[in-house]
């Protein structure tokens, strides 16, 4: 299998009143996490991006994380750190330009000799726009045209397909016996020619990671990405997942194997599963404090609910829909539909407000003794639902010490995880192999 470790910081992942918990910008703190994962044979070291702090209720979102270094500077100062790790920044393709970014993303693949990665995302409102030189210039009724395609009917995942198909064009450009040749690309999104200063990468490309579940970003994984990052939440979903992705790829001319799936996971180790378990159960109660549940139900609701018992029944009233109560978080979808699951669950469950926030914002969990954890992860991978788990702690910088240190071992004993690298490259990590140049 492959794992990744994730640096917590975009949503309320960690436990900020843990007396473990340290500083989210420190340098301190990058490096000891991407340590912890280059011990444990990782794949590679993930960091997230958020171009904006969230609002809510017009002022800083509370437990938002307000530390947030540029991905590529803190990758860059990690690969003089680690030695075979890879490292994946999230890059947003709607506020960058291929020419940069593709020269970017290179540099930090020659500093690394060959581990970079980057993780395609895009934005479609006008709140985080207003960080950039145009304002906020997107607005949801000119999506199509102002984030998509030039024509009605394209989708984020149009400009972002382009940006890479220009970007590995960029990356051509260089032949792989270090000849530099002229460039040239004309397309709906991006008219650029010149010529790239940057030799072709030591793995040939970057390797692309895309994050995302609806249809379309399914469809663009299958046509253009290395890893796609995802979550579900059973088994039977990841096998669903996992069929549906791999089916896709064939009608790119792809193999099965291009592409790695990589649901985002939490693991919480115990001495054995009933201590994990009471573990498991106290952390999130600490992710979803009373305060949380209530900013958590608002964001549904549309409206003030400070009136509430977080320890007490749903609000029984209305949503307000589109009162754009916070900005700058991806929307929850239909809020009645979302208001109706939650009232279904908490009278099926007995559960409370602050129950319900926890039991529906559970992300993919591991929960058990060592043996119970990679016996659970193997069984993910033998049958079909993921190729491997891009982790995600609750500590910063030490939320995968009992991982590395109690079930890493496991794995490897059992064959299912590597217990040395055997390449230098991000590529030979994932069993990937190296582009061939469209001179």
């Amino acid at each position: 299998m492959h794992l990744a470790a994730h640096f917590p910081g975009v949503n309320n992942t960690t436990v900020w009143a843990d007396p473990r918990s340290r500083s989210q910008i420190d340098f301190s703190s990058f490096e000891q996490l991407a340590r912890t994962a280059e011990r444990g044979k990782f794949d590679f070291f993930f960091l997230a991006e958020g171009l904006r702090l969230r609002e809510h209720n017009g002022r800083i979102h509370d437990l938002d994380v307000v530390g947030r270094p540029e991905s590529l500077t803190v990758l860059n100062a990690l690969a003089a750190v680690t030695e075979r790790l890879g490292l994946a920044a999230t890059v947003n393709a709607t506020f960058n330009e291929p020419y940069e970014l593709a020269r970017r993303i290179a540099t930090l693949d020659h500093l690394s000799g060959g581990r970079a990665a980057w993780n395609v995302v895009t934005s479609s409102d006008a709140f985080t726009g207003e960080n950039f030189r145009r304002g906020g210039y997107l607005d949801r009724a000119d999506l199509p045209q102002a984030l998509g395609s030039a024509r009605p009917g394209g989708t984020p995942y149009t400009r972002a397909a382009e940006f890479v198909a220009t970007a590995r064009e960029l990356w051509d450009s260089w032949t792989p016996g270090g000849v530099s040749r002229p460039f040239a690309h004309e397309g709906p999104q991006f008219t650029v020619s010149g010529e790239f200063t940057v030799p072709r990468s030591p793995q040939g490309h970057p390797v692309v990671i895309q994050a995302g579940d609806s249809s379309e970003g399914r469809e663009f994984a299958a046509s253009a990405a290395d890893i796609i990052f995802t979550r579900h939440g059973t088994l039977e979903a990841g096998r669903d997942f996992y069929a549906d992705v791999k089916g896709r790829l064939a009608g790119y001319g792809r193999e099965a194997d291009s592409l790695k799936i990589m649901p985002g996971v939490t693991v919480v180790v115990g001495d054995n599963d009933a201590e994990a378990q009471e573990k498991a159960a106290e952390i999130r109660r600490q992710q979803v404090s009373p305060q949380n549940a209530i900013l958590a139900a608002e964001q549904i609701w549309g409206t003030d609910l400070s009136a509430y018992d977080p320890d007490g029944p749903l609000p029984d009233i209305d949503p307000v829909p589109d009162s754009g109560i916070t900005q700058g978080r991806v929307r929850h979808g239909d809020p009645f539909a979302v208001v109706a699951r939650w009232r279904a669950l908490a009278g099926a469950k007995g559960l409370s407000l602050r129950g319900t926030v926890i039991e529906t914002t559970t992300r993919q969990s591991f929960i058990g003794s060592p043996r119970t954890v990679a016996a659970d992860l193997t069984a993910f991978v033998d049958q079909r639902a993921a190729d491997g788990f891009i982790l995600v702690p609750h500590l910063t910088p030490g939320g995968l010490d009992d991982v590395v240190d109690r079930v890493v071992p496991l794995l490897q004993e059992s064959g299912a995880f590597r217990s040395e690298y055997t390449g230098s490259t991000l590529r030979s990590h994932l069993g990937l192999p190296e582009p061939v140049w469209k001179g």
